[in-house]
């Protein structure tokens, strides 16, 4: 199974539109985000996933209550705990929030710095997608990750 991992979207709905196209294209089984929605009005662009997804707040969600309402409950404070194909991943927005040492996961995905990367360090794949939204970095990107090998790749979208 590939899952897509997306972050800091920032209410950038051109780019959260290609990144929902770009996971339907590769035929994603889940996707991830791991925070700063910012505003609920970006959620109904994620309900054109052709399939599931889970999200966490980050540090510029400010309405919470309007998110979790809208996404019907699929945002999260984070971490979030999930079991995808008997793989365990953590979600988290701020990777300094949880101790990577004692965290019991396969996968972690996590956002907050906008910069893209990928880490194998404690037996884990370690990977933030950068940010989808674009504001920062003027660089859009978002990650599949296959579940089989723990083998994940960013893409400009």
């Amino acid at each position: 199974m590939k899952i897509g991992i997306l972050s800091d979207s920032h209410d950038n709905l051109p780019k959260i539109t290609k990144a929902v196209k770009f996971f339907n294209k590769n035929k994603v089984g889940f996707v991830l985000h791991a925070g700063d929605f910012v505003a609920p009005f970006t959620i109904p662009l994620l309900k054109k996933l052709s399939c599931d997804w889970r999200g966490v707040f980050g540090n510029n969600d400010g309405e919470k209550d309007g998110l979790v309402a809208i996404s019907e409950g699929k945002i999260k404070p984070g971490p979030l705990k999930i079991e995808l194909q008997s793989k365990k991943i953590t979600l988290v927005h701020d990777l300094k929030t949880i101790d990577l040492d004692k965290e019991e996961a396969d996968l972690i995905a996590f956002g907050h710095t906008h910069k893209p990367e990928i880490i194998k360090k404690y037996n884990k794949l370690i990977i933030n997608p950068g940010e989808c939204g674009g504001w920062l970095t003027n660089h859009s990107s978002v990650a599949i990750v296959n579940l089989d090998s723990l083998f994940g790749k960013i893409y400009t979208i």
